[in-house]
């Protein structure tokens, strides 16, 4: 790591072996924010503990913020962007948790922060493993969102959600799977300095709190007469996202020659049964895929990647032609759906003729593993016609 992080890459793109949390962090180092906020928490921690390490060798001028926690970090960012600049901070689990209170500050004063979740199971118990549930219960806070099946998708989505923030005014989260991703070692393929500076260009905000030739007051109080009108501001915000997402994608697409796409159709749009799952899972369901596709089964995958805001329309055009739809979900909503299977059953619903059946399964709660044996008999009593009872995948009897 220090060898690298002292080379200079000269091509557009390089690769090296990064975990997770070190190639988000590698993306923070070339975006060089004016201010991260810090705090640690597993498994979120080799984020921050990679890019304090640059800011020591002197890599990067940000101003780092060491606070006492999570609420102060997410505060300590949101101050700093409406000071003008750009700022970060990364959290997980009890962390988001924590900065609850302020989730809807960032996103209802338009601050396009980057914040990195490193996916984590919530208390009680304590659990420091992989779910979704941290960053889905904060799925309504104004914030969008992006997940991650792996390092590289985690290093290049970070560039892509600083840019698609900016356009729009809104936060994000870059979601990767705790220690699956966050820890894990991979071989990952690093644009140039130049590239990445190329693609997010100058930070302009449309205010700065130290502007004294124009001031202004932020997050003021606002009784019933207005409180309405200025958060539909927000709200409207996110019927621009697709349009700027594709704009974003273009830019993208010409810099570093490479797509971003914001689901992946794997197969899906082709086949009469499709799995629905999102991050690491979605990379051991596509050797699956491949392995039924190869006997003649026609079984796709869908993957998400921008969860919020949910385009449904893209989802319902993939699924038009499917039979029965298998959607994963690594969340629980106590006492209502699933949350990726309610927004996958949404989408299907307007198919008037030959609506497919949704179904709903909960795996991996807590950082069970879920292996690729239990994957392709889910999908072969679904192809078999033998509807599975069960709701939970892997539970113990």
């Amino acid at each position: 790591m220090s060898i690298m992080v002292k080379n200079k890459i000269k091509n557009n793109k390089t690769k090296f072996a990064l975990n997770g949390g070190e190639a988000i962090a590698y993306a923070m180092k070339q975006i060089n924010p004016e201010v991260v906020a810090m705090y640690p928490i597993t498994p979120q921690t080799p984020i921050i503990e990679t890019y304090a390490k640059y800011k020591a060798d002197g890599l990067v001028s940000s101003e780092i913020i060491r606070v006492e926690s999570e609420h102060s970090a997410l505060s300590a960012v949101i101050g700093a962007q409406a000071c003008g600049v750009r700022a970060f901070t990364a959290t997980a689990s009890q962390g988001l948790l924590y900065m609850y209170e302020v989730l809807g500050v960032a996103s209802g004063l338009r601050l396009p922060i980057v914040m990195p979740i490193a996916n984590r199971a919530i208390s009680s118990p304590i659990n420091i493993h992989c779910d979704h549930s941290d960053s889905m219960s904060a799925s309504n806070q104004g914030w969008m969102q992006i997940y991650c099946e792996n390092s590289q998708e985690g290093y290049e989505s970070t560039i892509f959600a600083l840019k698609l923030a900016e356009k729009v005014k809104l936060p994000i989260m870059v979601c990767i799977d705790g220690f699956f991703t966050s820890h894990t070692l991979e071989n990952i393929n690093l644009f140039s300095d130049s590239k990445v500076k190329k693609f997010i260009g100058k930070y302009k905000p449309d205010y700065n709190l130290l502007n004294t030739n124009k001031p202004i007051s932020i997050g003021p109080l606002a009784l019933p007469n207005y409180y309405f009108e200025v958060r539909s501001g927000m709200y409207d915000a996110f019927n621009e996202v697709e349009k700027e997402f594709n704009n974003c994608r273009k830019e993208y697409k010409k810099i570093f020659n490479k797509d971003f796409k914001l689901l992946e159709d794997y197969y899906a749009s082709k086949s009469e049964i499709v799995i629905v799952v999102m991050s690491s899972t979605a990379g051991t369901t596509k050797n699956v895929i491949d392995k039924l596709r190869k006997q003649g089964k026609k079984v796709g995958l869908l993957k998400p990647r921008l969860f919020r805001p949910f385009i449904y329309n893209k989802y319902k055009s993939i699924l038009k032609n499917a039979k029965k739809i298998i959607v994963l979900d690594r969340a629980v909503v106590p006492g209502s759906l699933a949350p990726l299977y309610s927004e996958i059953r949404q989408s299907v619903y307007e198919i008037n003729n030959n609506r497919p059946e949704v179904y709903s399964h909960i795996f991996g709660i807590g950082g069970r593993d879920i292996f690729e044996k239990d994957i392709e008999e889910l999908l072969l009593k679904y192809i078999n016609n033998k509807i599975p009872k069960e709701k939970y995948i892997g539970l113990r009897k």
